[in-house]
């Protein structure tokens, strides 16, 4: 006998992260009936380099999905995908066959490349709305078709398909080669004004328009269903998922995704005029097309582990060590370990450690870690509240760090703001079942309710000012020196 049964239609959210694949049923009213999920690996083949096994991730979403609806009786009304962003892949247009692993968000290995291209970073910049670095996807490509295919003959006659995750997965899912528009405009080829790919862009990047998909809606159907019976509703970049899984619908509101790296977004109606900010496209629908700012962090829980690590401890371990002190007794963690994002954008500056004294412990080192991540969502606070003009007296919060309320405390204190979390586990995937089903037509377009929110106060006693001025200096120190004579 199937183990669940719920009345009414139901959507099932998917959302392929760096290290898991989750999978959920949401019923109308949001609440979630059942929850599945596979662990995934990287790999590390030279230093800097961040890999992923493309048929690793592909299997791990059939597995979740096929584990939800061999125990579930009842009616699906479709399926909604959250997925990582500018990772990189490429396959071969007539057999599937993967020709590249995934290259990761993370990875550093065009740094070069890019530096190449130093003159044309304005141009970049004002086209796409992205700085010129090796995270986006644009990169990524170039490098992998210069690995499989140097003279673009196979890619200019459509022999190679080359897409994000989302674009592997639908291709192997629904048999289209496409690519959702959010997603896409994390590729650095898509033109912000027109959402239409660049052909100024393909050409500085030496990619072929003829290998890269179809641009498409979120809420855009596939002409057959992903699995049996269950029609593709929704597709959304992970960070945008859980921007709409807030609730946020008009500018105003600014969401603070944690994760192995954490990413500050929020609506805008203009187009992004700070330096330390990049524009994206939140979502598209048959309606509209949302467009967002975005501050991106390369290292916040990265370096929590990272540090673990290092003390041959475990992430637990540190926070638990961390909270035996009042302070980081002085010390500071730049955690640059492939130089620095928003709001800095600076990949030359170098990680460091300062402040160390005879007396810093092992518990100073784990404080200093875990305030690293409040005050570069802090630095990037501080760029989107001059984006959006007006003070952000409160920040939504999501992503698994979140559910750490003695970090969530901390970032209230050191940002001086208050800091309302999302109560809901997998706020992604929650974002991207939510379109579903209103694409599906089971569920309006609402917002999250207070109730889903925890509420976290500054403590006035704090002296956020001190902290961030020494913060500045520490990040001035990264920022200023001589790169080691390896990188």
């Amino acid at each position: 006998m199937p183990e669940i049964v719920t009345p009414g239609p139901v959507t099932i959210a998917v959302d392929q992260g760096t290290s898991a694949t989750k999978a959920l049923i949401v019923d109308g009213e949001g609440a979630v009936v059942a929850r599945a999920s596979a662990s995934l690996t990287q790999t590390h083949p030279q230093p800097g380099w961040v890999e992923q096994d493309p048929e690793a991730l592909l299997d791990s979403v059939r597995s979740t999905v096929h584990t939800l609806l061999r125990d579930f009786d009842g009616q699906v009304a479709g399926i909604g995908f959250s997925t990582q962003r500018e990772s990189a892949v490429a396959w071969d247009a007539e057999t599937g066959r993967a020709l590249s692993p995934v290259l990761g968000w993370q990875d550093r290995r065009t740094v070069d490349r890019a530096r190449s291209l130093d003159a044309a970073a304005g141009r970049v910049r004002e086209i796409s709305g992205l700085p010129l670095d090796p995270m986006f996807s644009a990169l990524k490509f170039s490098w992998i078709l210069d690995e499989i295919d140097p003279d673009r003959s196979r890619a200019k006659a459509g022999r190679i398909a080359l897409g994000t995750v989302d674009s592997w997965l639908l291709w192997n899912l629904v048999g289209e080669h496409r690519i959702e528009l959010g997603n896409a405009s994390r590729t650095q080829l898509v033109d912000l004004t027109s959402g239409d790919w660049s052909d100024e862009l393909l050409d500085l990047f030496d990619i072929p328009r003829a290998c890269l998909p179809v641009l498409t809606a979120s809420d855009a159907p596939a002409e057959r269903d992903v699995f049996d019976a269950v029609p593709l509703r929704a597709v959304l970049g992970d960070s945008h998922a859980a921007l709409y899984g807030h609730g946020v619908r008009a500018p105003g509101d600014v969401k603070v995704t944690y994760g192995t790296g954490s990413s500050v977004m929020g609506l805008t109606d203009a187009v992004v005029a700070g330096p330390g900010l990049v524009g994206t496209i939140a979502w598209s629908t048959a309606r509209s097309i949302a467009r967002a700012f975005e501050g991106n962090i390369l290292a916040t829980g990265a370096t929590v582990l990272w540090l673990s690590q290092l003390l041959a401890s475990t992430p637990d371990e540190l926070d638990a060590l961390a909270r035996t002190v009042p302070d980081s007794g002085g010390v500071d963690v730049v955690p640059a370990f492939a130089g620095l994002g928003a709001p800095w954008w600076d990949e030359s500056a170098v990680g460091i450690l300062s402040g160390l004294q005879l007396g810093t412990t092992r518990a100073h080192l784990a404080r200093a870690a875990f305030e690293s991540i409040a005050l570069q969502i802090e630095d990037v606070l501080t760029a989107a509240e001059a984006e959006v003009g007006a003070p952000l007296a409160t920040v939504l919060a999501d992503g698994g760090p979140s559910r750490n309320p003695w970090l969530m405390q901390l970032q209230a204190d050191i940002s001086g703001r208050t800091v309302s979390r999302h109560n809901g586990a997998d706020l992604s995937a929650l974002g991207a079942a939510r379109l579903a089903a209103v694409t599906a037509g089971i569920a309006d377009d609402s917002v999250a309710s207070p109730e889903d929110h925890t509420e976290f106060v500054p403590d006035e006693a704090f002296d956020a000012r001190g902290r961030r001025r020494r913060w500045s200096e520490a990040l001035h120190r990264s920022r200023t020196t001589p790169e080691p004579a390896h990188r």
